[in-house]
């Protein structure tokens, strides 16, 4: 009797497992994931399978968050030279064995599946970054930096190279947020940053001049020249290859204070917005729930945000400051830039919107990132405790 007493229950049992979950992070998570299974039906009811493989991807990632959190940061941090190593090794086999589809040579066939390596990097830099600044900690100087821009332009080119130059960006993005919550002086930032400014400038007034066709640009590929022309412009070419971004536009126009209401969007499914379910699906969003819709996404990707950056604030370690930093970051910028370019404010670049976009290794990716997160939030909460 006693023996069955002293028995603990199912839920004394699995309790310790979801100990020091971070309940505000677990909230914006699993409404943002709300989010997503909407659009998607909406936009993808008629898809082939594209609903149902998107909540399947979404449960993969779930369980990646969930595994990974249990991992502590201590252990996350022993991964960071392997996995940058094992990353960099891959990226240099695509450049020599790859498989090249639609001009970009991007995927490596291991056997059993074909795998995209620049993917892994999105983690990997951001990673390796954090090691090596906390490997520095009380003794970093000039050096320590320049280390650590040598170490995010190898990934960087190689991924460029590709070419994928919307993912090498994100790469970059991930390792220079790292960089700078490391401590790179803002007399460094701020002259990138003005003349960032000027050049977007210099390249509107000079548009008419630089995006004849008879004008080589040596430094970008005649693709990439295509979508910051058709940025510029993009009734240049309406039927072409500025049909994207005007289409985008005119979904989201269209959609108004309330929208036009779930599974409505004309646009959306008289299939006038391609790429409707992956790149493309802010577009269709927009269309069917309006500002009003527009806004909560918004507020709860700003919620999200803000909860990640108060976790890398609160991080015991330079190594979880860094690293939580840089991830949140991250997650801001696929937001940004995927709605930027749907909204005609960015070039094209195949950047997905976390939680709402189809695609299978871009959700993996977002459940490792957020199981980074939780993952730092929950070691500090255990040792709090």
């Amino acid at each position: 009797m006693s023996a069955v007493l002293g028995r603990p229950s199912p839920w004394q049992r699995v309790r310790p497992v979801f100990a020091g979950f971070d309940a505000p992070l677990a909230l914006a998570i699993a409404l943002l994931a709300a989010i997503g299974l909407v659009s998607m039906y909406s936009a993808g009811f008629d898809h082939g399978t594209r609903f149902a493989d998107h909540g399947r991807n979404m449960l993969i990632a779930l369980a990646v968050l969930f595994v990974v959190a249990q991992v502590p940061p201590h252990r996350l941090e022993r991964l960071a030279v392997p996995l940058y190593v094992v990353g960099v090794l891959l990226l240099l086999a695509v450049e020599f064995f790859g498989i090249t589809r639609k001009g970009a040579t991007r995927w490596l066939d291991i056997g059993p599946t074909v795998i995209q390596p620049s993917e892994m990097l999105k983690i990997a830099v951001p990673l390796m970054l954090a090691w090596w600044f906390q490997k520095r900690e009380g003794q970093r100087s000039a050096f320590d930096f320049v280390v650590a821009a040598v170490l995010l332009a190898v990934p960087f080119l190689l991924v460029a190279r590709q070419p994928d130059l919307g993912t090498a960006l994100l790469i970059g993005f991930g390792g220079l947020f790292v960089i700078f919550f490391a401590g790179l002086s803002w007399r460094l930032v701020l002259p990138v940053l003005a003349l960032g400014a000027v050049a977007i400038l210099a390249l509107v007034l000079a548009e008419p001049h630089i995006c004849r066709p008879d004008v080589e640009w040596h430094v970008l590929r005649e693709y990439q020249k295509h979508r910051v022309c058709t940025l510029l412009d993009p009734h240049k070419d309406p039927l072409g290859k500025g049909f994207h971004i005007i289409q985008g536009m005119i979904a989201i126009g269209s959609g108004g204070l309330a929208g036009k209401g779930f599974m409505q969007g004309t646009q959306t499914h008289l299939e006038f917005i391609p790429e409707r379910t992956t790149d493309f699906i802010f577009a269709a969003f927009s269309e069917e729930f309006g500002l009003a819709g527009v806004l909560v996404l918004l507020a709860a990707f700003t919620f999200l945000i803000f909860r990640g950056l108060v976790i890398a604030a609160e991080a015991p370690t330079v190594f979880t400051r860094l690293l939580a930093g840089a991830v949140t970051m991250a997650l801001f910028t696929y937001a940004f830039v995927n709605m930027g370019m749907v909204s005609g404010i960015l070039p094209v670049v195949g950047v997905p919107l976390p939680f709402v976009s189809y695609g299978g290794t871009a959700m993996v990716t977002l459940g490792l990132a957020l199981g980074i997160l939780m993952s730092v939030a929950r070691s500090r909460r255990l040792m709090q405790s």
